[in-house]
């Protein structure tokens, strides 16, 4: 078996890296933190009015009664899309800073985890990439889910808890497991 030796030209340095992110992205940034910090996060349950204009002021795009919990982490605003009477909810991790797309009557459960960008780990500075994540109408993401960069989770499907998802899983599916694998049919009577 051979020896994994990196060569003095590709060692991993990680000693400079410059931000992929414009100065406008980054002052929007700051300033959707302290908004996040003194308006969102504080704002009591039932306020999901307020908290969709706080993101709606940041250029989110979200349909009619759409809801997202105080304890939601959005990390850009900017990127996201949600869809009518769809839910995101209390302490998910909405990390947009790729383009992340949820459909109608969708359902977010607590503590997923929704990842629109990674580091491309084959190149010696690591840069960040991003890539979106699409989810359709109709699905439920259950509890402490992870969606991973560029996957599109089909209309109607149902990803188990505590599942990760790593590659595009089709419509009306029942989902599960690490990395999630369709176990059946989705049966809506």
């Amino acid at each position: 078996m051979e020896d994994c030796v990196l060569s003095e030209q590709s060692r991993i340095d990680i000693s400079y890296k410059p931000s992929p992110y414009s100065r406008k992205n980054q002052i929007g940034r700051v300033l959707w933190g302290v908004t996040y910090a003194l308006l969102f996060r504080p704002s009591p349950r039932p306020l999901h009015s307020w908290r969709r204009m706080l993101l709606r002021l940041f250029g989110a795009q979200l349909g009619r009664n759409a809801k997202v919990f105080s304890s939601a982490k959005i990390w850009a605003p900017w990127n996201l899309e949600l869809g009518d009477y769809s839910t995101i909810a209390p302490e998910v991790d909405c990390y947009s800073a790729g383009k992340i797309s949820i459909g109608s009557n969708t359902t977010v459960s607590q503590y997923s985890y929704l990842c629109a960008a990674s580091h491309d780990h084959n190149k010696a500075k690591m840069p960040l990439y991003t890539a979106p994540i699409t989810i359709g109408s109709q699905v439920w993401i259950c509890a402490d889910v992870f969606v991973g960069p560029g996957v599109s989770i089909g209309e109607g499907t149902v990803v188990g808890a505590r599942s990760s998802v790593f590659r595009d899983l089709p419509p009306w599916s029942i989902c599960v497991g690490s990395p999630a694998t369709v176990r059946g049919p989705r049966v809506v009577t």
